[in-house]
């Protein structure tokens, strides 16, 4: 009879403490108590810890990669409106952990990055592919008159990304959403301004 698997018991499991401890703060005796699995099996199933974070991060994309299908990919919305869907997401996301948690993506890339080639190159790869959605949506504004011709969307979704990283973090540390509220009532009243010939 065939031992029972405990994989998925770890990703799930240990999702939770890399998200609360970070790469290096959590280690793989930690994760294993954590899923209440045998020590030994952990290396049934992962490499290493670089490999099972690995498998975290493109798990927890593909929860990305959902929410941008359901905001800012979704044409039926308007343009800006589904931009501000998409930060809430984010935002009620890092709320129900109370702000202390974070965002995998950016934890990672402050902390994993260094300490992993893998996982640097797969942030990159990360990186690039919200940048093309939020560029998406960004020129779709343009298009729509919400956002003024000359808004040069690229420049726009690099500085979006990075400025909300940015909050998050705060966030983290103050254990309170007002650097995230701060950040997306500044980007749409200030950043993201209407084209003034919209009537």
């Amino acid at each position: 009879m065939p031992k029972p698997s405990h994989r998925e018991k770890f990703l799930k499991a240990g999702f939770e403490v890399v998200l609360e401890r970070g790469y290096c703060g959590a280690s793989v005796r930690d994760i294993v108590q954590a899923a209440g699995a045998p020590q030994g099996s952990f290396t049934n199933h992962f490499a290493s810890k670089e490999a099972f974070c690995l498998e975290l991060l493109d798990r927890y994309f593909v929860m990305v990669e959902k929410n941008i299908r359901l905001t800012l990919r979704n044409d039926a919305a308007k343009p800006l409106a589904r931009l501000e869907e998409w930060l809430d997401i984010q935002i009620h996301f890092l709320k129900k952990a109370g702000m202390r948690n974070g965002c995998l993506i950016g934890n990672f890339s402050a902390e994993a990055g260094e300490h992993s080639e893998p996982i640097r190159q797969r942030l990159r790869e990360i990186y690039h592919e919200i940048h093309r959605s939020v560029v998406y949506c960004l020129e779709a504004a343009v298009k729509a008159g919400e956002l003024h011709t000359s808004a040069d969307c690229g420049e726009l979704a690099h500085f979006l990304y990075a400025a909300l990283h940015g909050a998050i973090l705060q966030a983290k540390v103050e254990h309170k959403p007002a650097p995230l509220e701060r950040f997306k009532k500044t980007l749409f009243a200030v950043v993201l301004r209407p084209n003034p010939s919209r009537k």
